[in-house]
């Protein structure tokens, strides 16, 4: 990871711990890329002019101190706005280019098929996803791809839709979740807003449907679903749609719909063997932004057994490694990985003592739906984009299963019982005050019983 980038991780590791938990999540919780080194200067980008203000007139002396006190020599930081950016520079981050990341229809430039490793478990659905791309509505419509959590099956469907606007960027495509597409038609009851609605999911040419499992029970929005489906059909638009099972093993889906995601084709991408594993670990170091090109295979052996399940776990434990190592300028050893990854370990040793209750599996679905991993969900970071879904996951394993705070806290790095109980009470009392986080926990819990009557 880039020097000065690894530099503001540790200061904002040490300002969580200076500051309340509401005086980070405000104000630094957003500030994690930085934009460029020049002039002794580290600068650092703010998501709204009143946060760098904020900053600048409260924290800048802090920030600078531990600055010093962490590197060694004079340095400064400073906090610009988007706006403030010259277009032709560019980030120093792992996420460069952070302005090209999102492309229009929502989606997400980094997931491509250059990037997507190949094996024995994904190689059919890569192949047929590549064909489908080069020849969108020709080859095969609709193309249906199932899977577990965390295998790849978003990037896949994002890529398809990424190489289709790198032929023709006047194409139309368009990729949303089962859930927002639930939430915008019940919008549209609500507003009558037709026109808006039809605009958004007709006038395209590629529509891309994320876990359409979870239209499971909605009896209304799968008729409008269908209509749709009817429409881009027809006129021969190419539809990609993804789900955690086969079509015909979907839950509460009208058979006029599964009937049509059988007209095309269905393929399915299983977990990785452990060499396919390693070839993705092996990858993502690769674009990592790291002091650390050469891992030993010992060392990537060891991650790859112990996430055997989930791409986006096994990725985010070898993320953890590497922080670990160079923050604590440890050399990298099985030792060394072991001791990084021991909290993550531990937790999964003690879900799979209470397996029979699933609670690992509802940790895993949890942190999939808000694209987090295992390692923020149960880990110590006061982040809100962390809190929010720690504290749902929190709140179901209870409702569901009745176990104790204590047992709960256990699953999440330890936690003390009151830390559980405070959390589980505030989802309860925004559950009746907030309908975007009643729907998310519905659409979670539906995921859930999915998995459960597998």
């Amino acid at each position: 990871m880039n020097t000065y980038n690894l530099l503001w991780q540790r200061i904002l590791a040490e300002l969580e711990l200076t500051f309340s938990e509401e005086t980070f999540s405000e104000v630094f919780s957003q500030l994690s890329t930085v934009h460029k080194f020049a002039n002794d200067h580290v600068y650092v980008l703010a998501p709204s002019e009143f946060i760098k203000n904020r900053i600048s007139r409260l924290y800048l002396s802090k920030i600078n101190d531990l600055a010093l006190k962490l590197h060694g020599s004079p340095i400064r930081f400073k906090f610009v706005t988007e706006s403030e950016i010259v277009p032709e520079e560019t980030l120093i981050s792992p996420e460069r280019n952070l302005s090209l990341k999102y492309r229009p229809g929502n989606l997400n430039a980094t997931y491509t098929f250059d990037n997507f490793v190949v094996g024995k478990s994904n190689m059919f659905a890569f192949r047929m996803a590549m064909k489908v791309a080069d020849q969108p509505g020709a080859v095969a419509n609709p193309l249906y791809i199932f899977g577990d959590v965390g295998l790849g099956k978003t990037h896949l469907m994002q890529a398809i839709g990424n190489y289709i606007l790198d032929q023709d960027i006047n194409k139309k495509v368009l990729y949303v979740k089962a859930d927002g597409f639930i939430e915008d038609f019940a919008n549209l009851l609500k507003r009558e807003q037709m026109d808006d609605f039809n605009a958004k999911y007709r006038d395209i040419d590629i529509l891309l449907v994320d876990d359409i499992q979870i239209m499971g029970g909605a009896t209304k929005t799968q008729m409008e679903f269908f209509k749709l489906f009817d429409v881009l059909y027809g006129q021969n638009k190419q539809i990609v749609i993804t789900s955690d099972k086969p079509a015909s093993e979907l839950k509460n889906i009208m058979t006029r719909l599964t009937s049509r995601f059988e007209v095309g084709l269905t393929v399915d991408i299983q977990v990785p063997d452990l060499e396919h594993r390693i070839e993705i670990l092996k990858r993502k170091l690769q674009s990592e932004s790291s002091d650390i090109h050469d891992i030993p295979n010992e060392v990537l052996d060891f991650i790859a057994s112990s996430f055997v399940t989930n791409i986006r776990e096994l990725e985010g434990a070898l993320k953890r490694v590497l922080f670990y190592c160079l923050t604590n300028n440890l050399d990298m050893t099985i030792e060394s990985a072991n001791e990084a990854l021991e909290p993550l370990l531990k937790t999964k040793r003690k879900s799979d003592s209470l397996n029979e209750n699933n609670y690992d599996k509802i940790q895993s679905i949890v942190s999939d739906f808000y694209q987090i991993t295992l390692e923020d969900l149960i880990g110590k970071k006061r982040h809100s984009k962390y809190i929010l879904p720690r504290h749902i996951a929190m709140y179901i394993i209870k409702t569901k299963y009745n176990i104790p705070y204590k047992t709960i806290g256990s699953l999440f790095g330890d936690r003390d019982h009151s830390t559980v109980l405070a959390a589980c009470e505030k989802i309860d009392n925004d559950l009746k005050q907030d309908p975007s986080l009643r729907l998310a926990v519905d659409t979670i819990n539906k995921k859930i019983d999915t998995f459960n009557k597998k």
